[in-house]
């Protein structure tokens, strides 16, 4: 935890969310990216952290109330664009170094965003002060992790510990009090223990969240306290990509998780012998939506039932054509290796409440939606969903989601 701050007498009312608009009304880039993640209160962390969620692939920003109700506004926001900056600069998905989760990177990771934050409570790695003093600001926590390893060494020598760069603590390696400089302010743990489908999920998303953030930050014509050179470098991540072919087959292998039963055939490997295991007692079914108004071309389609042949094992496939209504006399299921075309009847219109309803009412595990995005935002489906499209509609669509928006290309 960060130094100075004690957890006792300290209130566990505090809600993050009922502060996040009043605290960042002058950052607008962040304020569009707080809106777009979930902020939960924690007791199991001493602080404030960030992770994937393995279950849905969606940033969660976990705090600490006790640590929250602590600080001044200032600190509060301070602490809301540090673990923002976690995850724009992708130290939560794809940036841990080949040896894994350590404290020297978690102090690296740290040192390569504090010098853009004000305001920091005491207890934060800053490049330029205390045991930092002769970093320079400004770095990729890469360029400072040789020389944090150097300095934990030096350290762990001179007070005779035998691992001083060990793997990440269960409660992160966040700082104490009476103990600044090589500690870090938040909590790191839940970063290493997310499997690589999600973390390209995860990263297809932040794509989506950074670039919806930039654009409301341009038009307001002002970005806060972010810097023109930090701006440049979250502007040139846009233009990263991300494998779309895995990020299906994560969606469909997610959506046979909820089909999973108790079983005493397969053993639960954490706890053999007080849980029973769990295993797939039927393949997830999945419903494919696909717009007819024209937005969709035969490519596209090409390409997409080209991956559904690799998935037939573990989803059953139902496409369900639709423009303003769905067309049940062509609705179909998918079969392996079937190369049927896609009729389209040009009606001149899209909605989307037309394929949700019927996909709610027939209760499938996943649905997604082959579209340009463009028409309003439909009723809540009642299973996880995920929109296709190409750049060019993703980046002009109708609403904001936190379903997947995926780029087909």
């Amino acid at each position: 935890m960060a130094a100075g701050y004690n957890m006792k007498n300290q209130s566990n009312d505090f809600d993050l969310n009922m502060h996040t608009a009043r605290l960042l009304m002058e950052e607008p880039f962040f304020a569009g990216i707080s809106r777009r993640i979930n902020k939960r209160a924690s007791f199991g962390i001493p602080t404030a952290g960030v992770i994937v969620n393995r279950e849905t692939a969606q940033f969660e920003m976990l705090y600490n109330p006790n640590f929250m109700n602590s600080l001044s506004d200032p600190e509060r926001r301070a602490i809301l664009i540090h673990e923002f900056y976690h995850i724009i600069f992708k130290h939560v998905t794809d940036r841990l170094p080949e040896g894994g989760m350590t404290k020297a990177w978690n102090i690296s990771a740290d040192l390569a965003i504090n010098s853009h934050i004000a305001n920091l409570p005491k207890g934060g790695c800053v490049p330029g002060e205390d045991q930092f003093i002769d970093l320079p600001p400004g770095k990729a926590a890469e360029w400072y992790l040789p020389f944090v390893e150097r300095m934990m060494q030096n350290q762990s020598s001179s007070e005779g510990e035998s691992d001083p760069n060990g793997e990440q603590g269960q409660q992160g390696e966040s700082g104490t009090e009476g103990e600044p400089g090589l500690n870090t302010l938040d909590d790191h743990s839940g970063w290493g223990d997310v499997p690589q489908e999600v973390k390209d999920i995860a990263n297809e998303r932040l794509k989506d969240i950074v670039k919806q953030a930039s654009d409301e930050a341009s038009q307001s014509n002002s970005w806060g306290s972010v810097s023109s050179e930090v701006r440049k470098e979250i502007i040139a991540s846009l233009k990263t990509k991300v494998d779309w072919r895995k990020v299906l087959r994560y969606f469909v292998k997610a959506s046979q998780k909820s089909n999973k039963s108790s079983t005493i055939r397969r053993i639960n490997r954490r706890y053999p012998y007080i849980h029973p295991g769990r295993k797939s007692d039927r393949v997830a079914s999945i419903a494919i939506s696909i717009d007819q108004s024209g937005s969709v071309d035969d490519g596209m389609l090409a390409m997409f039932f080209a991956e559904l042949n690799k998935l037939s094992e573990v989803a059953s496939f139902t496409v369900i054509p639709f423009d303003t209504e769905v067309d049940q006399e062509k609705v179909y299921q998918w079969r392996k290796g079937e190369s049927r075309k896609v009729e389209r009847v040009l009606r001149g219109g899209t909605c989307f409440d037309a394929p949700t309803k019927y996909v709610n009412e027939n209760k499938f595990d996943g649905h997604i939606v082959l579209t340009d995005i463009c028409a309003p935002k439909p009723i809540r489906s009642k299973c996880q969903s995920m929109w296709m499209t190409t750049q060019s509609n993703a980046d002009a669509r109708y609403f904001d989601t936190k379903e997947r928006v995926v780029v087909v290309d």
